[in-house]
């Protein structure tokens, strides 16, 4: 009786079991597995010559003459590897690979007195880290942490307006900067610099009648910015002037790029000036002042409005004090009206100073500063003029976006005021 409960037993025991096992199976099929090893062969061709001192080799043990491996890891992992076999001096092999790796090096017994292996790690964004190991040594694994660099491009401002352009670079640091001539542009080499990912995005996505695109390369410890200029573009068309400044209220280093025009900058000032002339009260007021600039105000960061209306020492200083001035004489009641209900006529400097101040808020302006730029670039170079005056450090196709969907909403406001005209009509 008790052989037939034990029995009764092991029938639901063996289906558990069985289970058991299935979902232990499962699960370490869905557990993630540490990148494989790379395996490079780093034994030079020659062979160390003979000494005495391999006479006397069996006095290490069994592990003098054993098959010779040397295990690389890095923190973080995925670092590119340079490896050299080193003898004498002189450099026997060369390989490159991808941590971790297995690299595999002579016996003990083989290697020469003075061989070893020098191994360089770098990861974009890190500071390059070398070692060296004997290979005669008793070590066979190598762990090497890598550090972040100290400085990094914290944030990318692209400006372009009215035929004139400027790139500025904003680092966490001051840093060693060349630039250098190419055909079709120019290169900024940051020294011992990082590139942010927010920063990247802005660069990529950089487009004007002056720049073609820009690419950001991490070279060793030293991060390049290389810009195209426009296909077509006379070589000696731009005049390239560079400034160094001080964004304190961040604590980030400027480092601008300002690109002239040789012979049409009055030219250029002159058109935006009579440009700036044309807008009138409708281009600032109804759907323009709240539907326009509501919208755009959601997408944007407050904080970069602000700062990017405000006098930061580009060349757009004195466009914006303008149409603010501007905007001040076509809005209606002739006055500047802040949002919260502060109004300031632009007439009077200390006013005009003081609508400066919050012109974040200014109502109808950022729909002034559409049509200016409607009214003066090329279609297809509108939106990142707009970007350039409102916006500068956003990622260009954000910014797109949020162009967009504001003028959507300036399409609905007209579609409802023009529903509600009609029915009052009838």
């Amino acid at each position: 009786m008790h052989s037939g409960a034990a029995r009764g037993r092991l029938r639901w025991v063996r289906p558990a079991l069985v289970c058991f096992a299935l979902v232990i199976g499962f699960a370490n099929g869905l557990a993630p597995r540490g990148a494989r090893a790379a395996q490079i062969d780093l034994k030079p061709a020659d062979e160390a010559g003979w000494s005495p001192v391999q006479i006397f080799g069996f006095l290490h043990g069994p592990s003098y003459y054993e098959k010779r491996t040397l295990q690389i890891v890095t923190q973080p992992p995925g670092a590119t590897l340079d490896l050299f076999y080193v003898r004498a001096s002189f450099q026997k092999r060369y390989e490159q690979t991808t941590a971790p790796a297995t690299v595999e090096l002579p016996t003990r017994n083989e290697a020469g007195k003075r061989d070893s292996v020098t191994i360089r790690a770098f990861l974009p964004g890190y500071k390059l880290e070398t070692v060296h190991v004997p290979v005669k040594g008793d070590q066979d694994k190598v762990e090497i942490t890598l550090s972040p660099l100290d400085n990094a491009l914290a944030a990318v401002s692209h400006t372009y307006f009215a035929g004139r352009a400027g790139l500025t670079l904003l680092l966490k640091q001051p840093a060693t900067v060349r630039v250098q001539q190419a055909e079709r542009g120019f290169t900024v080499i940051l020294g011992q610099t990082a590139a942010l990912p927010a920063a990247q995005s802005v660069l990529e996505g950089v487009k004007s009648p002056y720049v073609e695109h820009i690419e950001s390369t991490q070279l060793g410890e030293d991060l390049l910015v290389q810009v195209r200029l426009a296909a077509g573009l006379p070589k000696d068309k731009l005049e390239l002037r560079s400034l160094e400044s001080e964004d304190a209220v961040r604590g980030l280093h400027r480092y601008t790029i300002d690109m002239t025009p040789r012979e049409e900058a009055a030219a250029s000032v002159e058109r935006a000036r009579e440009a700036l002339g044309r807008i009138a009260t409708g281009d600032v007021s109804s759907c323009a002042a709240v539907a326009f600039d509501d919208a755009m105000r959601t997408h944007l960061d407050p904080e970069q409005l602000a700062r990017a209306l405000s006098p930061r020492g580009e060349f757009t200083d004195p466009y914006l004090r303008a149409a603010l001035r501007r905007l001040g004489e076509v809005s209606p009641g002739g006055a500047i009206e802040i949002e919260g209900g502060a109004r300031y006529h632009s007439a009077v400097p200390l006013e005009l100073a003081a609508a400066a101040s919050e012109a974040a808020s200014a109502k109808g302006y950022l729909a002034l500063l559409r049509q200016w730029v409607r009214l003066i670039e090329p279609e297809a170079y509108r939106a990142e003029a707009l970007r350039s005056l409102v916006a500068p450090e956003m990622d260009p196709h954000a910014f797109a976006e949020a162009l967009s969907a504001a003028d959507a909403a300036e399409r609905r406001c007209h579609g409802t005021a023009a529903s509600a005209g009609a029915r009052d009509q009838g």
